[in-house]
């Protein structure tokens, strides 16, 4: 891969300026007292330059997951076709948080920071369910891309529900002891996937038949 033009190096420089400005005043004196103009002057640029990176304060706050689910994705599209669903969307998470894991301290921290932030801010708490919903859209629909079916495809809406249920079983509780940790984060993210895995016979993700039914006294009773 070729490495990014200067240009575009200046334009990742001011974003991670901008990101690292808004977690520290969030911070020092909350969510809500913190403005976009107060965020911009920290990094001496105007709140137009701002606007440029993120539409609004929530963005910047959240910026840090949602790349997260962009590296996701794009791991999740490269990912064999003839693995199964859940498998595939597993590995997509497992690359995600390696490649974490690998980054330099400042990312791994400030990863950390964002997440303490969201999870101490019930605004943004809300704010990343609510996006978190828009996301899983688009992973229901790179699942039924991948097996050829529709986007309603209940099978596609079931893996993707259960694979995001585990995944935010395993981000809940990663504080140990009061810190935010990212090595007890992806332990507990693997515990997670290797809880679900045991638990589920292999290829049900790629079981296409609808169950059969049989008519029982007290209704219709899946077999």
């Amino acid at each position: 891969m070729s490495r990014p033009g200067l240009r575009e190096r200046k334009k990742q420089k001011t974003r991670l300026a901008l990101v690292d400005a808004a977690l520290d005043l969030f911070a020092e004196q909350g969510y809500e007292a913190t403005t976009v103009d107060q965020i911009a002057a920290a990094v001496d640029v105007s709140p137009r330059t701002f606007f440029r990176y993120f539409a609004t304060k929530e963005d910047v706050a959240l910026s840090l997951p949602l790349d997260g689910v962009e590296v996701m994705l794009a791991e999740l599209t490269a990912r064999p076709a003839e693995e199964p669903p859940f498998t595939a969307l597993s590995h997509a998470l497992r690359a995600m948080v390696t490649m974490l894991e690998e980054g330099d301290l400042a990312d791994r921290t400030r990863f950390l920071k964002a997440r303490e932030l969201i999870d101490g801010t019930p605004a943004l708490l809300a704010g990343s369910v609510r996006r978190m919903m828009e996301h899983e859209r688009r992973l229901v629909a790179e699942v039924a891309r991948r097996e050829s079916a529709d986007r309603d495809d209940l099978l596609a809406n079931f893996v993707v529900a259960l694979f995001t249920s585990v995944t935010r079983i395993g981000f809940e509780f990663c504080a140990p002891d009061g810190g935010y940790d990212l090595s007890a984060l992806a332990r507990r993210l693997e515990a997670m996937l290797a809880m679900a895995e045991r638990s589920m016979r292999p290829g049900w993700d790629r079981a296409r038949q609808g169950p059969q039914f049989i008519e029982g006294s007290s209704g219709q009773v899946a077999t």
